[in-house]
């Protein structure tokens, strides 16, 4: 009997790839340049995860006649100019990569992203890293609702034809958390990026993994092909 097809479904920013640098510089210089004032870092990490839009908004939720759009294009741009200044601040997390190989190995396993960064941003990582080849399909704040929508994980499972039974979505925020149970998915939470344990958990997570190599031990249905995490 042919084994059935499983997805599993990563965040990128916290998750795969350490760019908080980049991210609160970026947001800080984005602040600066529109005279508001500035977030601390603390309060930007809380908002990784989210679209940029969304994140902008939650940011400036109590501060009036705040310009989003204009904020976002001034992130953007000085995004891009810390990016091509030192691109060693969005660093790949160890155990990242020899996770993603052991997924790949697999003939009955897709891999996927659902991510709140840009396309754009996601090609320029992906191409930097040697990344492209492992993801079968890629959800981004371009095409999907912010998370905790669902859209990007009934998105992935749209493209991939792989059911909801067997599908994990793992992530280091409690939007991920959420997004993976909105969309009725098991739903992994990782310690090493930008939300607390104690966070992922109340969010909802089945599961809190400390390093990658925790991840095979919480995906049965993969790796052993029998009861999934309850």
């Amino acid at each position: 009997m042919d084994k059935e097809l499983k997805l599993v479904i990563f965040d990128c920013d916290g998750t795969l790839v350490d760019s908080q640098a980049m991210i609160v510089q970026a947001m800080q210089q984005a602040f600066i340049a529109h005279r508001i004032p500035v977030p601390d870092k603390n309060s930007i990490r809380s908002i990784i995860g989210l679209s940029l839009d969304q994140a902008i908004e939650q940011l400036c939720v109590r501060r009036n006649a705040v310009n989003v759009s204009a904020l976002c294009d001034a992130y953007k741009t000085a995004f891009r100019q810390i990016r091509e200044d030192d691109d060693e601040l969005e660093p790949l997390y160890p155990g990242a990569v020899d996770f993603l190989d052991k997924l790949a190995a697999r003939d009955d396993v897709l891999i996927g992203m659902a991510t709140g960064k840009s396309r754009r941003g996601v090609d320029v990582l992906c191409e930097r890293e040697s990344l492209s080849n492992y993801f079968s399909t890629i959800q981004t704040a371009d095409t999907s609702p912010s998370k905790p929508d669902p859209h990007m994980i009934s998105q992935a499972m749209m493209e991939t034809g792989v059911d909801r039974k067997n599908t994990y979505m793992i992530g280091d925020t409690s939007y991920d958390v959420v997004m993976g149970r909105n969309a009725r998915v098991v739903s992994l939470g990782v310690s090493w990026g930008y939300h607390g344990v104690d966070e992922l958990l109340r969010a909802g997570a089945h599961g809190i993994a400390d390093e990658f190599s925790d991840l095979e031990a919480m995906m049965p249905k993969v790796f052993n092909d029998i009861s999934r995490v309850a």
